[in-house]
C-alpha cells in the first residue's frame, strides 16, 4: 500500500543528476508523526520543489544553448525545477486541504521533459489507499 508523503520526502528527476528533498509548508494544520503532510497541489517550483543538481534535459533551453555552444556535445546545466501542475494522481479516499493527499506513487512532470518521482516518502508508518 502507498505511504503519505511528508515534508522531508526525498525526490529524484529523470534529467537530473543529484536527488532533491520535497518541502511542505505546515498550513494543512494535520501532522502525520510530527511532520506536515503533503497534497498534490505541493509542486511549486523552488518552494516545495528544489532543485536537482545538475538538468541534463535538451528540452531545457540553458541545456540545449549550452550544448549548441559545445558544438553538439551535451552540456548539462543547474536544474531549475519548472513543475507546471499538480502532482498525479494523489490519493482521493484521504484529502488535506480539500485536496487529495500525495502518496509515494504519484508523479510529477517538469516543463523540461523531467518525471519527478519519490523515493523515499519521509516516513514509514502511515499508509494511505
Amino acid at each position: 500500500m502507498p505511504k503519505q508523503v511528508v515534508n522531508g520526502a526525498m525526490l529524484k528527476c529523470s534529467f537530473g543528476t543529484a536527488p532533491s528533498s520535497l518541502v511542505v509548508l505546515p498550513a494543512k494544520m494535520a501532522n502525520f508523526g510530527g511532520l506536515p503532510p503533503a497534497n498534490i497541489m505541493d509542486y511549486v517550483p523552488m518552494v516545495n520543489i528544489l532543485p536537482f543538481g545538475m538538468c541534463s534535459s535538451i528540452a531545457n533551453p540553458a541545456v540545449a544553448s549550452a550544448t549548441t555552444a559545445a558544438l553538439g556535445v551535451l552540456t548539462p546545466m543547474p536544474c531549475i525545477p519548472n513543475t507546471t501542475a499538480p502532482w498525479t494522481p494523489g490519493s482521493p479516499m484521504l484529502k488535506l486541504a480539500n485536496m487529495p493527499a500525495l502518496n509515494d506513487t504519484s508523479k510529477c512532470m517538469c516543463m523540461w521533459a523531467g518525471v519527478i518521482s519519490i523515493t523515499f516518502p519521509g516516513q514509514t508508518a502511515t499508509d494511505i489507499p
